[in-house]
């Protein structure tokens, strides 16, 4: 237990609610608010990807107690089930065996956390609309509007956890020496939907997530516990194969008959859901610092947010709060030293997973229907089964270890070279399984 403190959290999403449950347990007063009305008591659509827990949110969900309860509300899924474009099926696996990640509703996770956050006395606020904060004296500026009266509330301590549009980081962004950029993918999104069959069972595989790897556009499909997928288009906004192109009704269908013809049977409200559901925008947002004395602190999508190609927004804005967790253990009431530890340890963290996020866009819409990736993915499980303590692949390294970002992704690197290597060797798809390839391998390892 800290001395305590009355603190503000702006945001009530996923990052928020979980932190509130930390700050509450630490023995603060804590105030979360929102400008959105309570998720609790609106219907939650048309705007979603599913998130997929892996172990770093499951370490930040454990450590307080709650990751059993969250468990119940998610679905594993062990591997990748990739429709070709000849309807043919291929799966890869995740990880090794009983390793998965979980489907979360984004919807049913949030107000779960809220839940939980109330149960242990965080007082939310939803409808406030945060305008503005005094940094040095963590004032919050609350009200209807931009430019109408507003109210000043005042705390010890703030964070922002109110996303990549952040109204706190934003006040941040006008002081001297604040590093921010922002960029947007030429690539959008939209949501669809596989129903539950009439039993309430699922469709497709529910162990799996589905991939339709097109080049530069793709659909994905995650598995819902009430027997539905929540489904997400990417693809350009211009130019060919884009939304812009998909204007008539006509065009939609006969551009899923072409790309997506495994869909037909599965998406019956393709057409409804295409034009009633808005296209959203991806970007990548990176800033620094993330703290303004021991006032005011920045995390999860206020400072570092990322594409969701890895499915690690979430999992990161969690371990965000584990590394703030184990800071308080170790400085105490110390908070200019638990936020300049924070933030110096996690900012070459979230650039890492940003990079690896962006270029798993890749990987998924083109490389997971490309024969010599497939035959890499099988090499590296072979070796790796072979020599655990010498090659751990990168997708376990970030998904299912607690190995800093910024480590996995230089090991990814120097991996990926070898593995170039490797598939450059003449006949390596007949002779991949031998021991002159294990051999080259391990010498590579070593230079």
């Amino acid at each position: 237990m800290q001395n305590p403190k009355e603190i503000a959290v702006v945001g009530a999403g996923l990052v928020g609610s979980l932190l509130a449950i930390y700050l509450k347990r630490a023995g603060h007063s804590v105030h979360v608010f929102d400008r959105s009305p309570d998720i609790r008591k609106i219907q939650f659509s048309g705007r979603s990807i599913n998130l997929a827990m892996s172990n770093r949110g499951w370490k930040a969900l454990k450590n307080i107690g709650i990751a059993e309860e969250i468990r119940k509300i998610g679905l594993p899924m062990d591997k990748r089930a990739i429709h070709m474009m000849d309807q043919s099926l291929n799966f890869q696996k995740y990880g090794k065996d009983g390793e998965s990640i979980y489907s979360l509703s984004r919807g049913v996770l949030n107000r779960k956390m809220i839940d939980l956050a109330e149960k242990e006395g965080v007082e939310f606020f939803f409808e406030h609309k945060v305008w503005d904060v005094a940094l040095s004296e963590a004032i919050l500026k609350i009200g209807e509007d931009e430019h109408g009266a507003w109210e000043e509330r005042k705390y010890d301590m703030i964070f922002g956890s109110d996303g990549a549009f952040s109204r706190v980081r934003h006040r941040m962004q006008r002081q001297s020496m604040f590093n921010y950029s922002q960029e947007f993918l030429e690539i959008g999104y939209k949501e669809l939907n596989i129903p539950a069959n009439e039993d309430g069972t699922h469709k497709l595989d529910n162990s799996s997530l589905h991939i339709w790897p097109r080049g530069n556009f793709m659909l994905i499909a995650l598995p819902n516990l009430d027997g539905s997928f929540t489904c997400t288009l990417f693809m350009p906004f211009k130019g060919e194969n884009s939304f812009e192109q998909l204007d008539t009704k006509e065009k939609l269908v006969n551009f899923f008959a072409k790309y997506f013809p495994s869909t037909d049977e599965v998406i019956p409200n393709l057409v409804e859901d295409f034009f009633k559901n808005p296209k959203s925008y991806l970007v990548t947002m990176k800033c620094f610092p993330w703290t303004h004395n021991d006032k005011v602190a920045l995390i999860g999508d206020a400072c570092h947010a990322i594409v969701p190609f890895y499915g690690h927004g979430m999992n990161a804005g969690f371990e965000d709060i584990t590394i703030l967790n184990e800071l308080m253990a170790k400085y105490g009431d110390d908070w200019q030293s638990i936020f300049t530890e924070y933030e110096n340890s996690r900012k070459p963290n979230a650039d890492a997973i940003a990079e690896l996020s962006y270029r798993n866009f890749v990987e998924m819409s083109t490389k997971t229907a490309d024969a010599n990736f497939m035959l890499q993915k099988k090499i590296e499980k072979w070796f790796s089964e072979k020599h655990p303590d010498k090659w751990i692949p990168l997708y376990s390294r970030v998904t299912f270890s607690h190995q800093p970002y910024s480590e996995a992704l230089a090991v990814g690197d120097r991996q990926d070279a070898i593995m170039k290597e490797i598939l450059a060797i003449e006949s390596i798809e007949e002779i991949w399984e031998t021991e002159p390839v294990e051999q080259r391998i391990l010498q590579l390892l070593s230079e």
